[in-house]
């Protein structure tokens, strides 16, 4: 029977063959009219070397486009870490007891979702790189370390000429995608149902227990898709940073454009590119639900685990 099922899940019907002849069609007519009706000469040839090109000894190494691409990625990594950690924080605010709690997490959420993430950026990168930075001696303190230390804080984050401004970008970044991440976290929170609450003060758990053991675990399965929405979000919305000059995959994209005039392959590479981490989260967020989902389930099945209302 689940067989018969998962065959006629995956069954294509008529529509879906239709709908994918259009889409062919579509995207065949548009390269025939890039082909024919714009003054372009095509060089496809040239991208790979932009990708990869061979150093001193021969070996291959990572040329522009890889290289802003693995700097997107870190951006991307730590940017998503950072403003997990603010959410979390914010959403738990949000919903907290405490009126100044809610009032700081409210302040914060409506102020940075208000603002233009441009603004943002360009408000960061002049306060904390232009201010902060040089009044602690961030960069001082960077290049005074050793060699393979060095090595390391660029491999992590940036090279040591560009820390400043990497963490400016960043801090801009999280602030802007934790602001979502936080009325996420509070509607994950506040969607589980009243008897829970109830049933979990029944049993006289403390408020830090029910939300621990009962009302977290019940939320996590809620906020997650939107949640990988976000994160794919926070991907995308890095390359608003390039405008401070850090060297990411849309920075190198347009210096690289304007430098060769190779404007449809450079921008369809950059895409693809992007592409490439964002179904990869997408895909790796599925397998998630699917692991939660059946851990779920497992749990149900041997009487353990969460607290219902109903086994009270």
């Amino acid at each position: 029977m689940k067989s018969k099922l998962a065959r006629r899940h995956y069954r294509f019907s008529l529509l879906d063959g239709i709908v994918a002849l259009l889409l062919a069609a579509l995207v065949a007519l548009f390269l025939h009219r890039a082909r024919a009706g714009l003054d372009y000469q095509w060089d496809w040839g040239a991208i790979p070397q932009f990708l990869f090109r061979r150093d001193a000894e021969g070996g291959w190494t990572a040329n522009v486009l890889v290289t802003g691409f693995l700097t997107t990625l870190r951006l991307s990594v730590w940017g998503t870490i950072l403003a997990l950690a603010i959410g979390v924080a914010m959403g738990f605010a949000r919903v907290s007891r405490r009126l100044f709690n809610r009032t700081i997490a409210g302040i914060y959420v409506e102020l940075i979702r208000n603002i233009p993430p441009l603004v943002l950026v360009l408000i960061f990168f002049y306060f904390i790189s232009g201010q902060i930075m040089p009044l602690l001696d961030v960069d001082g303190f960077v290049r005074s370390r050793s060699e393979s230390t060095q090595a390391l804080i660029a491999a992590l984050f940036a090279p040591p000429r560009q820390f400043s401004t990497f963490l400016a970008g960043l801090v801009s970044l999280a602030l802007f995608e934790g602001a979502y991440i936080t009325e996420i976290v509070r509607s994950g929170i506040q969607s589980v149902e009243r008897g829970q609450w109830e049933a979990a003060a029944a049993l006289g758990l403390s408020r830090g227990q029910q939300m621990r053991h009962i009302i977290v675990p019940q939320a996590a399965r809620i906020v997650l898709p939107p949640l990988a929405g976000q994160f794919i979000s926070t991907i995308k919305d890095s390359a608003i940073v390039s405008i401070i000059s850090i060297q990411d995959l849309t920075f190198q994209g347009m210096e690289l454009m304007a430098a060769t005039r190779l404007t449809f392959e450079i921008w369809i590479t950059v895409t693809l590119l992007y592409l490439v981490l964002t179904l990869t989260l997408s895909l790796a967020v599925s397998r998630l639900e699917v692991y939660m989902d059946r851990k779920a389930r497992a749990r149900r099945r041997r009487g353990s685990g969460v607290v219902t209302a109903s086994s009270v």
